[in-house]
């Protein structure tokens, strides 16, 4: 494939895609990009981490820099340019720092963009706890949990229309008169689509997951007793995948309570849901009762910030979007412009999303020593300034916390 403005370089080899699985080389060639605001400094802390830890593993990467974002504006004229979506697509996997989104008005969200245009229709993102972080909570160690989000639907297909525009004021009559309903005409107009293929296409990959990894259960995450055509038919067409795709191992939670007196049995996976409001209040009190949860896209982004909290909040949030055979991954946290460019904020939840691309690309072990190592880190009290106000230490800027992660690398 030929680029407009960059170069793949001349070593490492592609990922491949064949029978449904990656196959990765020991050099794989990985596109980045730094982004927007602080992705300066986490993007190149964090790479710094991955480099150490995929040569303890006898592996390497082979970094292709691209652009989005303000740099891709001021080379291309254009946020994300085609050359940067190429590049994700001839190489699969790619590493991506935070993007800016204006809110109420300017471009639309590119971090949207990237996954309507690429498919990657699954947002996962782990949460869990690793030792010394501070938290909320007595027992930050129950939360172990999976979050799929929706990635291509819902409220952030961006079908909306302002107040006053010659659409919003056409569809308003068009509800009026067809189907007899009342909106006051100062309204802006949005469409919250909800889909049976992207529903179940979600599910479908939280569920194997699920029993990939030795997970419990499965909770559908939904707002159904007030949308019961969006969200509740998202909850009835999970059970559908469950029923039909994976009978075998799944049961639902009132087979579990009536036939198995509430003892998962062995091989088994249990099928539940929570309506949204009461799921997050769940997060807190019932926290070591849930396992994978898969949701809209709306309730998946509240959901997953809320989760970070409990672990120490964004800074720590690691995120990826998966589509079949491609995956970008990403930190939850935003650009946060005000600190950029001054080697000050934590570069923790980069350097996980990293993790997390390595579990993608089988890498599981390098990804263990990371984040052992980060322990190691925090409990010698070298910190960043967000876990220092909270528990004092050796205050270091982003890359010296990298480096002393490297360092502690050799320890695990």
């Amino acid at each position: 494939m030929s680029f407009e403005k960059i170069r793949p370089p001349e070593e490492g080899e592609k990922i491949r895609y064949e029978n449904g699985k990656l196959v990765v080389p020991d050099n794989p060639i990985i596109p980045y990009f730094e982004g927007d605001g602080i992705g300066k400094d986490v993007v190149p802390a964090a790479m710094l981490v991955l480099d150490a830890a995929a040569e303890k593993i006898g592996k390497e990467i082979v970094w292709f820099k691209t652009y989005a974002g303000e740099d891709a504006y001021k080379m291309y004229g254009t946020y994300l340019p085609e050359d940067t979506l190429n590049a994700i697509r001839e190489y699969r996997v790619a590493l991506k720092g935070p993007l800016t989104t204006p809110v109420g008005g300017g471009f639309r969200s590119l971090n949207v963009t990237i996954r309507q245009v690429l498919d990657l229709y699954a947002n996962v993102r782990p949460v869990y706890y690793l030792k010394g972080f501070p938290s909320p909570l007595k027992n930050p160690e129950a939360v172990d949990l999976v979050i799929f989000r929706e990635n291509t639907e819902d409220v952030y297909a961006g079908i909306e229309w302002p107040r006053g525009s010659e659409e919003a004021k056409k569809l308003i009559k068009f509800l009026a008169d067809e189907f007899g309903v009342t909106i006051r005409e100062d309204s802006g107009i949005g469409i919250k689509p909800i889909s049976e293929f992207a529903t179940k296409r979600l599910v479908r990959l939280a569920i194997q997951y699920a029993l990939d990894n030795d997970r419990e259960s499965v909770t559908l995450v939904h707002k159904g007793n007030i949308m019961k055509y969006t969200e509740g038919a998202f909850r009835d067409w999970g059970y559908e995948v469950a029923r039909e795709e994976f009978e075998d191992v799944t049961i639902t939670e009132d087979e579990l309570w009536n036939n198995y007196d509430g003892k998962i049995p062995k091989g088994k996976i249990v099928i539940k849901d929570r309506i949204a409001d009461n799921m997050f209040q769940q997060l807190l009190t019932r926290t070591a009762e849930y396992d994978v949860l898969a949701m809209p896209n709306l309730n998946g982004d509240y959901m997953s910030d809320a989760a970070a909290a409990l672990v120490g909040g964004l800074g720590v949030a690691p995120g990826s979007n998966i589509g079949d055979g491609m995956g970008v991954f990403e930190p939850v946290h935003g650009s946060a412009p005000k600190y950029a460019g001054q080697n000050k904020v934590n570069p923790t939840a980069e350097i996980l999303t990293g993790v997390l691309m390595f579990e993608y690309l089988g890498w599981k072990k390098a990804g263990e020593m990371i984040k052992r190592a980060i322990e190691l880190t925090v409990e010698d009290r070298i910190v960043t300034y967000d876990l220092h106000r909270h528990m004092g230490g050796n205050l270091v800027g982003t890359r010296e916390f990298a480096q002393a992660v490297v360092e502690r690398l050799d320890s695990v």
